[in-house]
């Protein structure tokens, strides 16, 4: 089966998690974008992507690069291609695209000519035509077009792998999977110690800590994606991917993940939530204020993903949310590796914690930081002379 380039896309400040995961898979980097990671392979190993990767949003693979400068010549070249032998003339086509070229005021208008030349090519051989319209469940076609370059994609996920299908009730706001994902492979939790999450919210991180620390892939919550509707869709390879998958899986972790909120309807959507990802008996859930939150001997991680106060006024009334969190980190979790997740750099300083890393990532367009914290049991100090102490009785 023939390579080609394959585009994973994701959200600025994730490909080095990325580059990782692909690494992991035996994928070779061939290059990384603010956005994206590009590797190669044949189509069948794109099945092995989608079902794998945790950062990613979509598995593009490329068919064609060429240079067009208006419509007109984009028509032409796109009819080139055997679509005849990619999408049934009784299927459903959806074409999205990334349009920047002088020729071209509405990008709608790209995606129509492109949409044009592929049908007219599946008429001209099969004798009908596909449907088409903006449902991305079935066969997706993605046009990438800037100056005079185009790359043409087949959409393999169809829709984004960071929808899994788990988040039945996500609440206001929430995190999104592949940045929760990222989040927690940040802090290089995979299952031993304690993984603690208060103000969990509708649960994400923990389900991700969950389906990480199992080993887990993703991809086994979904049923249905992109490749699943292009010609020649080698299903008996899906179903062996799927099956060793499932046999890779833990079912037990030696460390133990806890998260709670105050709100309980927060908490009942992050059951609910977690019940179908399959891990609900590896979370234990509570509704209590951060700072009643269970933090076990044993070490681990604890994470926080407070509000940032996005609108004018609500920084004022979250400083002292940010000096409660401070307080319950130093004053409860000696001996844990604490991380705040924040878009705000006023309210970081609240916490009164120098961080020992800063990581970026964005969130829905915000700018943020994953805020590191050793710490220590009892204070830093006391920590140092203990240690001095046992060097000199040595």
């Amino acid at each position: 089966m023939q390579k080609s380039k394959i585009l994973i896309t994701c959200p600025k400040g994730i490909p080095p998690f990325l580059k990782q995961e692909l690494l992991a898979l035996n994928f070779p980097i061939l290059s990384e974008a603010v956005a994206g990671v590009e590797t190669e392979g044949t189509l069948d190993d794109t099945q092995r992507l989608n079902l794998g990767l945790r950062t990613g949003h979509r598995v593009l693979f490329v068919l064609k690069e060429f240079s067009a400068n208006d419509a007109d010549a984009l028509y032409r070249e796109l009819v080139r291609i055997p679509w005849e032998e990619l999408i049934a003339s009784d299927g459903y086509l959806c074409v999205t695209s990334s349009v920047e070229t002088p020729s071209i005021r509405d990008t709608r208008f790209a995606s129509l000519k492109c949409k044009d030349a592929i049908v007219d090519r599946i008429k001209d051989k099969r004798g009908a035509r596909p449907d088409s319209g903006p449902e991305r469940d079935r066969s997706v076609v993605h046009l990438y077009w800037k100056e005079d370059r185009c790359i043409i994609y087949l959409d393999t996920s169809g829709e984004s792998l960071s929808r899994r299908g788990y988040r039945k009730i996500p609440l206001a706001a929430p995190m999104q999977e592949t940045l929760a994902a990222a989040v927690v492979l940040a802090t290089g939790w995979q299952g031993k110690g304690n993984f603690i999450n208060p103000m969990c919210g509708s649960g994400t991180l923990a389900v991700e800590a969950a389906l990480i620390a199992l080993d887990r892939a993703p991809g086994l919550l979904r049923s249905n994606f992109g490749f699943m509707h292009i010609a020649g869709y080698n299903e008996p390879l899906w179903r062996e991917l799927r099956e060793d998958a499932r046999k890779r899986s833990k079912k037990e972790l030696p460390g133990r993940i806890i998260a709670t909120d105050i709100d309980p309807a927060a908490v009942e959507a992050a059951k609910k939530n977690a019940a179908t990802a399959g891990v609900e008996h590896l979370i234990e859930f509570g509704v209590c204020d951060h700072a009643a939150t269970d933090v076990p001997e044993g070490g681990g991680v604890v994470i926080m993903n407070p509000e940032y106060g996005e609108r004018m006024g609500e920084v004022a009334l979250l400083e002292p949310v940010y000096k409660g969190i401070g307080d319950f980190l130093k004053q409860k979790c000696g001996g844990y590796t604490g991380y705040v997740f924040t878009g705000s750099p006023a309210l970081a300083k609240k916490l009164s914690l120098k961080p020992k890393r800063s990581i970026p990532f964005f969130n829905s367009g915000i700018e943020c930081r994953l805020l590191e914290f050793d710490l220590y049991a009892g204070s830093k100090k006391q920590t140092q002379r203990r240690g001095d102490a046992a060097t000199r009785g040595m």
